[in-house]
């Protein structure tokens, strides 16, 4: 699995997870049984560590989310920026400029059509 492809697995157990009384893991375990995914410890990781800061992390997004409450956000782009931001303030070893990439790549697959830019625009700032 690739980084790009840990990292999907990393957003898409976030997003998972707004919809979910499970902890992570036991999502990561259902889809593997489900769906046959792998599993993977960056991923789990880095989702579980960006579960563990969730108050930090929509603290930091709101802030730079001008005129944008959370409950506004779409939960895809939420739950990318949550991603993102947790890599940018507590994993030293991974470039900013990769988390936020990755976000927006991420968002175009898988959010609407302002989603992208909305996600860059907000990362950059807390850049």
């Amino acid at each position: 699995m690739t980084r790009h492809e840990e990292r999907e697995l990393a957003f898409i157990l976030l997003f998972e997870k707004l919809f979910s009384e499970d902890t992570i893991r036991e999502i990561l375990k259902s889809a593997g049984e489900a769906r046959d995914v792998e599993e993977n410890e960056f991923a789990l990781a880095m989702a579980e560590g960006a579960e563990a800061h969730l108050g930090e992390l929509d603290a930091l997004i709101s802030a730079y989310s001008r005129k944008w409450n959370k409950d506004r956000i779409s939960r895809v782009a939420l739950s990318l920026m949550r991603l993102a931001v947790y890599e940018m303030e507590y994993e030293e070893d991974i470039p900013v400029s990769v988390s936020i990439n990755e976000a927006v790549e991420l968002a175009k697959k898988y959010g609407g059509d302002e989603d992208a830019p909305f996600i860059n625009g907000v990362l950059g700032g807390i850049a």
